[in-house]
């Protein structure tokens, strides 16, 4: 994945290099070349350091491009003034967003019947936990794989937001606020 991104960079800036262009169409074009690639399918890398770690330079890279940055200033600045997360963030922001939209049905039904809520377990419903709009998350019979697996990871995404965050109703509203304590997180 790291390599179309960062064949989709090769191509902005050779057409950069070629053109004139403002910033803002020179947003436009990394928006739509660059950063579509690099949210594709960036879900799947959730705990993959080593292949963050590319994307996230990629990242750096575009932010650069944008700005007209050279290659060894610090891009910190430059990405809070573009507003973009930070690759891990923009996962989380990825995951979060599936999450919520498959307990509010606008997912296939087979997505929603994977996520079960704590206050739905018998067991549970007596205790502080059953008050909370937590999801169990399934025991996975491999530590290493079995972690990584899409639901499990996306569970335990969704449980770490704050209960303001999933107790929302609006998608707009929850991607909105979810965008700012995410943005918070990241540039603190």
């Amino acid at each position: 994945m790291s390599k179309l991104v960062s064949s989709s960079l090769r191509r902005s800036h050779s057409v950069c290099q070629s053109v004139s262009l403002s910033r803002l169409v020179l947003l436009s074009l990394v928006t739509a070349l660059v950063l579509t690639c690099l949210d594709y399918g960036n879900a799947t890398l959730i705990d993959l350091a080593r292949e963050l770690n590319h994307l996230q330079s990629d990242l750096h890279a575009t932010a650069r491009l944008v700005f007209g940055s050279r290659k060894y200033e610090h891009v910190t600045r430059v990405l809070q003034e573009l507003h973009w997360l930070l690759v891990p963030e923009r996962i989380t922001f990825k995951v979060a967003t599936l999450v919520f939209r498959s307990l509010h049905g606008t997912l296939p039904a087979y997505l929603a019947d994977m996520l079960q809520r704590v206050t739905d377990v018998d067991t549970r419903r007596r205790l502080l936990s059953g008050w909370t709009t937590a999801l169990v998350v399934p025991t996975a019979c491999r530590r290493t794989v079995g972690d990584r697996a899409f639901f499990a990871a996306a569970l335990r995404v969704w449980n770490s937001l704050p209960t303001s965050l999933t107790s929302l109703s609006s998608l707009s509203n929850f991607n909105s606020k979810l965008k700012t304590v995410l943005f918070e997180q990241s540039y603190s």
